[in-house]
């Protein structure tokens, strides 16, 4: 269905249309599309909603202001809960969308039902940071944001590319990074990366050079940059009252939420495949996930192993298990 509210004209994916209210939030380079099985294995009693972002999907490809950190993305989904007239939520983040839920969670306890994150970016951003209190490498953010992303991926996805003729090609990517075994219906998912809107306003944004290295540093607009830490920091979860359940979802084999990281200039550095590393260790992400969460305190971990980044699609039976049981409990 679509809904159009002040801030924006939303897709959202529905289920069901009685039960408790589902809100499934998807990770970057994606779309609600990639819920869309979590959303059938719901049992009754609950209503799934699975929610374009803005920029992705057939959502409006409405601008990232990346000083707000990913607020922009959690204001529209509270704006999207008023609109349809839901009293308190259960929320589901995946990736870039666990920021955004425990953003949500940050500014609106008392609507939060019950949170669930699946392999989540960390509370401290994705990449510039050391250690599990996720200080700052740099004080400017060095080593995160859009200048990150690799060009020749930028270019596939503006182009709509479905081959795997590149190991940068969205379709590779998928493979190698967000599910370690091939899954039914490739072309589905590959399609939904593609509805990613490619620019500076939102993937991946304005990409700003730096004097440190590895040579840059966030801009102020789109995704990369609203992930930054400069910009993106919840490390204070531990002071909101109310506290609803957290379940922590995550892969055990992880290429882009880990605390080696694939995607993490720093981490990859490390590894020599950026050249010219004064030795900054990699971001710990998990770990420091771990770290924001031991002082919330309410909370479960679950680790799949022979699982990646996109557990739902890796091991759905098992996702949907831990999910219902999180859900009915809460």
């Amino acid at each position: 269905m679509k809904l159009t509210t002040a801030r924006l004209t939303h897709h959202v994916r529905t289920a069901s249309e009685t039960g408790e209210p589902v809100l499934f939030v998807h990770g970057n380079v994606s779309s609600g599309a990639f819920w869309r099985d979590a959303l059938a294995a719901l049992p009754d009693g609950f209503r799934g909603l699975a929610p374009d972002l803005r920029g992705f999907g057939e959502s409006d490809p409405a601008p990232v202001d990346a000083t707000r950190g990913v607020r922009d993305f959690s204001d529209d989904l509270h704006e999207l809960v008023g609109a349809l007239g839901l009293e308190r939520v259960h929320l589901v983040g995946w990736s870039m969308g666990g920021g955004i839920v425990l953003q949500f969670l940050r500014e609106h306890p008392g609507l939060v039902r019950s949170i669930t994150l699946v392999n989540p970016v960390s509370p401290y951003g994705f990449g510039g940071t050391e250690g599990a209190d996720g200080r700052l490498t740099h004080p400017d953010g060095t080593g995160a944001g859009a200048g990150g992303a690799n060009p020749d991926f930028v270019e596939r996805l503006r182009n709509a590319d479905t081959s795997d003729e590149s190991a940068t090609s969205p379709r590779s990517v998928f493979r190698s990074a967000y599910v370690t075994r091939p899954v039914d219906d490739e072309d589905f998912y590959v399609a939904s990366m593609l509805t990613t809107v490619v620019g500076e306003a939102n993937y991946p944004g304005d990409a700003v050079a730096s004097a440190e290295w590895p040579g840059v540093a966030p801009g102020k607009t789109g995704i990369l940059n609203a992930l930054s830490p400069t910009y993106f920091r919840l490390d204070d979860l531990h002071d909101i009252e109310p506290k609803p359940p957290i379940l922590w979802l995550r892969g055990a084999d992880d290429v882009i939420v880990s605390d080696t990281s694939l995607f993490d200039l720093a981490h990859l550095g490390v590894l020599g495949v950026v050249p010219g590393s004064p030795g900054t260790p990699g971001q710990p992400m998990v770990t420091q996930t771990r770290a924001v969460l031991e002082r919330y305190g309410n909370f479960r971990e679950i680790v799949f192993d022979g699982c990646g980044h996109t557990p739902h699609l890796d091991r759905p039976q098992d996702f949907t298990a831990a999910l219902v049981e999180h859900l009915r409990s809460a």
